[in-house]
């Protein structure tokens, strides 16, 4: 038994089993595409892949009329434009936006859209026209009104005898 080859614990091979090499992940599909092939385009050999060869045989069939070729060349020149935009830089810069408030153009706004009108016996007043005022005297779920709201509603509204006051709301 002493003339074996290793001796008791020892093992015959300290690195072990070697690793099987690793197969890139590439499928058959792409191994296909990638061959080249031998063609002749516009009376002049040229080697080009199986998958340049389908595309011309594509754009052949798109220009003979064949819908589904036709909507393979459109995703084909689809995800070519979305390519190239995301590899062009933005040639644009920022623009700069200033907001002006101004209650003057809010009042023209009103005048404009027929809500309110200037107050004749004031310059710098203006009064709500009786329908607008209406309308949000009708909107529900409101406060009950008091006296003094009353009071400002009427001085506030063009023809205020118009109105329609809403039951229950005045306290």
């Amino acid at each position: 038994m002493s003339d074996t080859r290793f001796q008791k614990g020892q093992s015959g091979n300290p690195k072990g089993r070697p690793p099987k090499p690793r197969r890139p992940n590439i499928s058959a599909f792409e191994i296909v595409l990638d061959k080249r092939l031998t063609t002749t385009v516009g009376g002049k050999e040229r080697e080009l892949t199986v998958e340049e060869v389908l595309q011309q045989q594509t754009l052949k069939d798109a220009l003979a009329g064949k819908r589904m070729a036709i909507r393979k060349i459109l995703k084909m020149i689809e995800k070519r434009e979305a390519a190239l935009a995301k590899k062009a830089k933005p040639r644009s810069r920022p623009i700069e936006t200033v907001i002006h408030h101004c209650a003057d153009n809010a009042n023209e706004a009103m005048r404009l859209l027929g809500i309110a009108d200037p107050d004749p016996n004031h310059p710098n007043r203006w009064k709500v026209n009786a329908w607008a005022t209406q309308a949000a005297l009708s909107r529900p779920g409101r406060k009950k009104f008091s006296r003094m709201d009353v009071e400002q509603i009427r001085f506030f509204t063009n023809d205020p005898d118009m109105l329609q006051w809403p039951r229950g709301r005045i306290a």
